[in-house]
């Protein structure tokens, strides 16, 4: 990988690249407009739909709500709005979430005894579900590019037709699931199932895409002498990813190279929601509070979480009745005191 910065674009005519990073828990779109002769500029959308007025935020829950006939109700930051909660329930839309696990391989699913991933709704592959999220990419990017841009429907029409794709994924993902993203790609129509159409797609692993985002954006000077090395850790919603770097040179340029085999774990924050919950059940077996547990570990994941160390976490999840001293429950809210009360919800060391 060489130490340089970006050439100008020496194709012949303009083209459009796509980068979907499509995580366990959250997901985003980068992308660059390529003109011959000119140094590409890499983007990244920065507006959804139901984030409109948050402004700035690049990345949208992976969440799909599918109805009972299999259609695609709401995704992404849709999914989330209040206002679809009564609809959710009365017409019974399934909820699905962290469906890129069921992509993971064999080798991985043995290094985590947790098999709790929500399944997969009735009838739904994770290739046809990974589709409908790349066909909701896809418009969301074009929607952006047309309405960030000036003339920019007259710019998307001189590159619809030249849209080259970059998928992440993580370091432990091997062929198999890089042909289930390809089909997936395939059925959202975002290429044909062509060599050519196939040549569109590049596959680049999260380490290895951290890296080049390092290298323009983040390292410091020393960090690209000969000899010198990087480590880049990856702490993602599914997966722990961890890759190691060294500066190296040929005879023509200097380069980063791989030092060690690049590592992928099970173990990513999804993992610590669920040992918490696996927790609260038995914490909480047999009190009346048993029936919250749900609202408890949605708390946990979305608050508690962010701030967790060894100070006492605070659970959120009822009003100023529930209470009960002898499981430090005041006034609808959980208190657990710091490292010592989740030393049975601690990551495995392997």
């Amino acid at each position: 990988m060489p130490i340089t910065t970006r050439a100008p674009y020496d194709g012949t005519y303009r083209k459009l690249v796509l980068a979907f990073d499509v995580g366990t828990t959250y997901s985003g779109i980068s992308y660059s407009i390529l003109n011959p002769g000119e140094v590409p500029q890499i983007k990244g959308v920065t507006r959804f739909p139901a984030q409109e007025k948050v402004g700035g935020s690049s990345k949208i829950p992976t969440i799909l709500y599918y109805d009972r006939d299999g259609n695609v109700r709401a995704v992404g930051a849709e999914s989330m709005r209040e206002s679809l909660r009564d609809t959710i329930e009365e017409e019974g839309w399934v909820k699905v979430e962290w469906f890129k696990l069921h992509m993971r391989p064999k080798s991985l699913s043995k290094s985590n005894s947790l098999e709790e991933i929500p399944p997969l709704p009735a009838g739904k592959s994770v290739v046809s579900i990974l589709s409908d999220f790349f066909r909701y990419l896809y418009t969301c990017a074009r929607t952006y590019i047309i309405e960030s841009h000036g003339n920019g429907d007259q710019l998307w029409r001189s590159v619809e037709s030249n849209i080259d794709y970059v998928l992440s994924h993580p370091n432990g993902w091997e062929g198999e699931q890089q042909q289930q993203m390809r089909r997936a790609a395939i059925l959202a129509g975002l290429i044909s199932d062509t060599t050519s159409g196939h040549g569109r797609i590049r596959f680049v692993t999260e380490g290895e895409a951290s890296l080049h985002f390092c290298l323009q954006n983040g390292f410091k000077s020393d960090a690209f002498k000969i000899g010198a090395g990087v480590i880049i850790i990856d702490a993602g919603g599914g997966t722990i990813d961890l890759s190691a770097y060294g500066a190296t040179s040929n005879s023509k340029k200097d380069v980063y190279e791989e030092i060690a085999p690049p590592q992928c774990h099970l173990q990513g924050s999804v993992y610590v929601t669920l040992r918490a919950k696996n927790f609260l059940q038995d914490y909480l077996k047999g009190s009346r509070f048993a029936e919250d547990i749900d609202a408890m570990s949605d708390f946990f994941d979305k608050s508690a979480k962010l701030a967790f160390d060894c100070s006492p976490l605070f659970i959120k999840f009822g009003g100023a009745r529930d209470r009960d001293p002898a499981l430090r429950i005041r006034g609808g809210q959980l208190t657990l005191l710091g490292y010592g009360n989740f030393s049975r919800i601690s990551v495995p060391v392997s």
